[in-house]
């Protein structure tokens, strides 16, 4: 007897032990991203002893590399078949190499400028490929795990409340690690401390591995990587998301690349900084659990993205106001934004899978790892656009390592936390008004999904 298509809803319903699985895996994810991202370039200028514009540099190339190998990443893994699904594998399979790498990253060899140079881009650009060996499988995982978009929201929410977990681990202890294995020597605390985080990631990635399960199958006619492609870049609406996704991680990169800088020239106190990254982790978890009811609330995914970006724009403007003792100001303008700013991610992603169904919906063909590793690769280069400025903006504001900053430098890195990521919040804003799927649409897709599979049941 033909299953009900509401059976069949009710079977992929999936419950907190998996979403948990879910979760942890991008608990492992940030507690590498999350250092790259706040850490790695004053590593690479105070400790390691390069210029901020060779930083920029190498974080362009490299960041360029690696995202351009995302879709690649994700053909292999639409067309890799397994007993354990196409995605899963590839977490367990990346592993090792994922944690061996992360730690030869902070390793400062006793080189010459131009050795340093060669050693950094070799280890950053490996660490980044194993990174997406993982990674762009990981993300793929959410649209496989259930066929539901409301489902898919709540597990986005779930794996955000992990990545911020795996943030304020960053935050909170990085530092103090590298105080504590390098007693005063960060050439040694560096890449002692990430050891701990590197085989922390590892273990976390197995239990996702483990915990998981892939349940939405593709149509049994696949098509060519060229048609693929091709139907790709006709799926507007992932056309529009990836637009966003690739400004909103420019800002958010230059922004993070100048809160240490921030905190360590402006402020007078670096450690000050683990504190205030951590608050703004902690209610960005708030952000991520209110997601789904804030979509419920606004009626639609697109309307909530643009109302929470707005919000997110105007907290961060006002962080310019604060003084380098104005504490009250700038924890409350982190607090305000960072519930927006964290909401929009699982939102983002699991507009990503209802994407994923359009194609199928509209298309007849269904690449999952192909939407979410180009999706990465958007933001990847956004990530790779923002380092770069971060690097280049500190270089043409008269950024010298370990001296006091003179009050144009300073102003400009006031500028990298606030005013310019606001503004680009706003072209995120304009970019997010032309994206065409709703929940009445959403729904419709959704049916005419599960009806079809019904009948090659």
């Amino acid at each position: 007897m033909m299953e009900t298509a509401e059976a069949k809803v009710h079977e992929t319903l999936i419950f907190w032990k998996e979403k948990l699985g879910y979760a942890v895996g991008d608990t492992a994810s940030c507690l590498y991203w999350q250092t790259f991202s706040m850490f790695l370039m004053i590593f690479y200028t105070d400790t390691f002893g390069i210029s901020p514009a060779v930083v920029g540099t190498m974080f362009l190339i490299s960041r360029f590399w690696d995202a351009a190998i995302d879709p690649v990443m994700g053909v292999i893994a639409d067309r890799t078949e397994t007993k354990y699904g196409k995605f899963r594998p590839w977490i367990l399979w990346g592993i090792i190499p994922f944690t061996v790498s992360g730690i030869i990253l902070f390793i400062t060899p006793d080189l010459s400028e131009t050795g340093k140079i060669i050693y950094a881009y070799v280890t950053y650009t490996v660490v980044m490929m194993v990174y997406t060996m993982v990674n762009v499988p990981y993300g793929a995982l959410l649209g496989v795990i259930s066929p539901n978009s409301e489902e898919r929201t709540t597990l986005a929410s779930y794996r955000f409340i992990g990545a911020f977990a795996g943030n304020i681990i960053v935050q909170g202890t990085l530092l103090y690690l590298v105080m504590f294995f390098g007693k005063g020597n960060d050439k040694v605390g560096y890449p002692l401390a990430m050891t701990v985080f590197a085989v922390a990631a590892g273990l976390l990635f197995f239990y996702t591995f483990i915990s998981t399960k892939e349940r939405v199958k593709p149509p049994k006619v696949q098509s060519t990587v060229k048609r693929d492609i091709k139907d790709l870049l006709r799926n507007r609406p992932w056309l529009i998301l990836c637009s966003m996704g690739l400004m909103t991680l420019i800002y958010v990169s230059i922004k993070n690349g100048a809160m240490l800088y921030y905190f360590k020239y402006y402020v007078g106190n670096q450690e000050a900084a683990a504190p205030f990254m951590v608050t703004g982790t902690v209610f960005s978890i708030v952000g991520a659990l209110s997601t789904p009811y804030i979509v419920r609330w606004i009626g639609s995914k697109k309307a909530t993205f643009i109302v929470l970006t707005v919000v997110n724009a105007v907290c961060m403007a006002v962080f310019y106001l604060a003084g380098p003792k104005d504490f009250g100001l700038m924890y409350g303008s982190q607090i305000l934004g960072s519930i927006p700013g964290a909401a929009m991610f699982p939102l983002i992603w699991s507009m990503y899978a209802d994407t994923a169904d359009y194609g199928e919906w509209k298309f007849g063909r269904r690449a999952t790892g192909l939407v979410f590793s180009a999706a990465t690769f958007s933001q990847k280069m956004g990530w790779a656009i923002g380092g770069a400025v971060a690097g280049f903006v500190l270089t043409l504001i008269g950024f010298v390592a370990n001296v006091a900053q003179d009050e144009a430098t300073l102003s400009g890195i006031r500028h990298m936390m606030s005013t310019i990521p606001a503004v680009l919040c706003l072209l995120v804003v304009a970019v997010a008004s032309f994206y065409n799927l709703n929940s009445k649409l959403e729904k419709q897709i959704g049916d005419e999904l599960l009806a079809r599979k019904s009948t090659q049941a």
